[in-house]
């Protein structure tokens, strides 16, 4: 894959990051073909457009109504295309390196109101209380409803040190939530990763920037190191994980693939948009730099493997946990995905700012489009923690205004209560118990790896353990 076309791969994610990790997919205009202008729908703009220029109730400045146009023009397609002004396209570069200024909220729009998807580990959201489902009603004294994605993320977003107010509807209380945070700057912690025993591995996965593939090597080789021979099995944990840079999810996926083998392929309508993504350095790889999974141990192609998915693994988390599925290479744990099957292109538009604009949909190895959909895991097993009301207020691409419809036809109702199961592979519902007292178990950080009182993470490792009975009855 030449430079150029590294360029064009897009960034995917569930939502807009307040203060978040975004990354760059560029496409220039130069060489399309011209695209011909309605010329009866554009007099009605300008008529509209004087209109308001001369009737209005205050006088509006010309910028300000082209700019509010754009963004409907593009709001109004998918929930994920949007217009960026310069200071926001500017913010979007800043967060490719997994450094940024804001609160650490992933959020999603549907129907005029912002929704949190999920807090970002260890960030002033997470640490305030804000949980996964919670409405932004008002960002300090702007109420939300109309805001752009990019808006309420630009109010969010401030002087490190700064505070916000945030009210939030909740639907398991009769009042509003009103929480004082104070900004900071946000240093996600892409790839964690723990030794839960001898011989059994831990990595979770909070979002995919551009140096996770790497970081993922670093983090198995250390603790095949720790473990002082080669490991026995591996949680890779994607819950939660709203999705992140293309090109470290076929990375990820590379690690635990066979050389070459097809991690993803992507469909839309111009050349630019159609690419297979396999498992290969010049995919995943920066251009000039060595193999970011030169330093990890050869056995880890063959590893024992189970992902922990939920309804907050989007995008880049379900383009692994597909791969790794249709290649029958890992165990899914968990609950129904996110289902967002869609590619974002970053366009440039030089001083003005940029364009997020939807250019294509993903599919998996074997065809499978996660569109409105997601990954249905091989082994279903409810989060204990997570109650009905909970799972009322999770929300899902198939909940999401103008959300693209899947073109296989394969979409799951909107607010789907319970994941649904495909005829093939068979899944197995697990009953969940209530988790045990642990005194090491951090308030603070409930992702904190600790099978006691992670019955999802407790299943994964008991699924490799039989992995390893059976591997031994079969020498």
């Amino acid at each position: 894959m030449t430079s150029h076309r590294m360029k064009k791969i897009a960034w995917l994610a569930a939502g807009a990051l307040a203060g978040g990790a975004l990354t760059l997919s560029v496409q220039a205009f130069a060489g399309k073909e011209p695209t011909t202008l309605p010329l009866n729908e554009l007099r009605t703009f300008a008529e509209v457009f004087g209109r308001i220029k001369q009737d209005y109730v205050d006088p509006v400045d010309d910028k300000k109504l082209i700019t509010e146009a754009i963004k409907g023009m593009l709001s109004g397609l998918d929930p994920h295309s949007d217009y960026m002004d310069a200071d926001a396209f500017k913010e979007l570069r800043e967060g490719t390196q997994g450094e940024f200024g804001g609160l650490g909220i992933e959020i999603g729009a549907e129907d005029g109101l912002v929704k949190v998807v999920s807090p970002i580990e260890d960030t002033p959201a997470q640490k305030a209380g804000i949980k996964s489902g919670d409405l932004i009603i008002k960002i300090d004294d702007t109420p939300v409803r109309g805001l752009s994605l990019n808006d309420a993320v630009k109010r969010m977003r401030g002087k490190p040190g700064s505070k916000v107010t945030l009210t939030i509807a909740r639907k398991s209380e009769t009042k509003p939530l009103v929480f004082a945070i104070t900004r900071a700057i946000i240093k996600t912690k892409s790839v964690k990763s723990k030794l839960l025993e001898p011989g059994y591995g831990y990595v979770r996965i909070t979002q995919f920037q551009e140096h996770t593939t790497e970081n993922l090597a670093e983090a198995i080789a250390s603790m095949t190191k720790q473990n002082k021979q080669p490991l026995k099995g591996l949680v890779l944990d994607l819950r939660d994980d709203p999705g992140g840079l293309l090109t470290s999810a076929v990375g990820v996926s590379a690690a635990f693939l066979p050389k070459d083998a097809l991690v993803v392929y992507t469909e839309g309508r111009t050349a630019d948009a159609k690419m297979k993504l396999t498992a290969s350095a010049q995919n995943y790889g920066r251009p000039g730099m060595p193999d970011p999974l030169s330093v990890l141990p050869q056995e880890t192609h063959k590893v024992p493997l189970v992902v922990l998915v939920n309804g907050g693994s989007a995008s880049a988390s379900e383009i692994v946990a597909g791969a790794l599925q249709d290649h029958k290479r890992a165990v899914l744990v968990g609950t129904q995905t996110f289902g967002k099957g869609s590619v974002q292109s970053i366009l440039p538009l030089g001083s003005a700012g940029g364009i997020k604009l939807t250019t294509a949909r993903y599919f998996t190895p074997s065809g499978r489009s996660i569109q409105a959909k997601g990954i249905v895991p091989d082994v279903v097993v409810e989060d204990a923690t997570v109650t009905a009301a909970d799972q009322a207020l999770r929300v899902r691409e198939a909940d999401l205004e103008n959300h693209l419809a899947n073109p296989n036809g394969d979409e799951v109702p909107s607010k789907a209560a319970k994941p649904t199961k495909p005829a093939t592979p068979p899944v197995i519902k697990q009953e969940a118990p209530k988790p045990q007292d642990d005194k090491n178990a951090s308030p603070e950080n409930p992702r904190e790896p600790n099978p006691k009182q992670d019955y999802q993470l407790s299943q994964g490792l008991n699924i490799l353990k039989v992995q390893q009975i059976l591997i031994k009855q079969g020498n």
